[in-house]
């Protein structure tokens, strides 16, 4: 486990192999990071309802050696963490003078969302999963609802080196049938965020019995389809808006997709001039 790993990130991690007592533990530690990080272990118990002894317990189960490091977590994640500016759409709709300052306060949650995830994220991490999508068999991915145009996305960039990977569901091609061809040594990669997408959370334990790899992000550590991940991503979604931004999982993306073409050999590199040339003489660009 990375030395940088934020509390969330571990919580999400091992979430759905926690208790049902750890689980309530961990839900008050994610809730209410400034008690965690600033009272007492016998003032939390009684807040929450929970024994001092499983929150000793769940420290221990998320890889802290006491209650007191992950109390040293949480003040770090205070440290970096970026205050939403969430009113929702009633909000938006009931005052018109917020319209005025819409970019600037869309920009400022964004580009906290992203600063973010930056600091808390073990790029570690980010090169294992580099490295297991670059060595994969076949890559599949996948994205419903609000995700589906994230994954077609990229699909696009990953068709420029990566004739083995493919967006399932879309253009004739089945869910059904990508996952029917999985088996070891194959990756999916898989977006949704809440409300979760069903067939997302089906796919990913379905991907993960016949042996496949799974890669999930998601916008939070509750996401069913954690049970089912090798690796998941929590990325921070908050916005002014009604709905969640994708701003960071766009970051994540075009991330994993720069390590791998990086880690490749040199044909990643023809393999792109090839497209982008077969693109040129299709007439696909504008030019003047």
């Amino acid at each position: 486990m990375g030395q940088q790993q934020s509390l969330q990130e571990r919580v999400s991690e091992r979430y759905s192999g926690l208790s049902g007592q750890l689980r309530k533990a961990a839900d008050f530690v994610l809730a209410n990071p400034l008690d965690i990080a600033s009272r007492s272990l016998r003032a939390i118990s009684s807040d929450s309802k929970v024994s001092p002894a499983t929150f000793s317990r769940l420290a221990r189960a998320l890889g802290y050696a006491t209650f007191e490091d992950m109390k040293e977590a949480s003040r770090r994640s205070l440290g970096l963490h970026v205050t939403s500016l969430s009113d929702k759409a009633e909000k938006l709709r009931a005052d018109p003078s917020l319209v005025r300052t819409m970019l600037q306060r869309q920009s400022e949650a964004c580009i906290g969302n992203i600063r973010s995830f930056a600091a808390q994220t073990d790029e570690a991490r980010l090169a294992d999963v580099a490295k297991l999508m670059r060595e994969a068999r076949q890559v599949v991915l996948f994205g419903a609802l609000a995700s589906t145009g994230i994954a077609e996305y990229m699909a696009y960039l990953a068709h420029y080196f990566a004739p083995n990977w493919y967006l399932a569901g879309r253009s004739g091609d089945s869910l059904g049938s990508r996952i029917a061809a999985l088996g070891q040594g194959d990756v999916v990669f898989i977006v949704t965020k809440n409300p979760f997408a069903q067939r997302a959370v089906i796919a990913a334990r379905q991907a993960r019995d016949v042996g496949a790899d799974v890669i999930l992000v998601t916008d939070s550590y509750k996401c069913p389809a954690f049970s089912s991940a090798n690796y998941g991503f929590v990325v921070p979604s908050e916005s002014p808006q009604f709905f969640s931004s994708y701003a960071v999982t766009l970051v994540l993306i075009e991330t994993l997709i720069a390590m791998i073409v990086a880690g490749s050999e040199a044909d990643a590199t023809a393999a792109i001039q090839r497209v982008d040339a077969k693109n040129q003489e299709l007439g696909e660009y504008w030019s003047e």
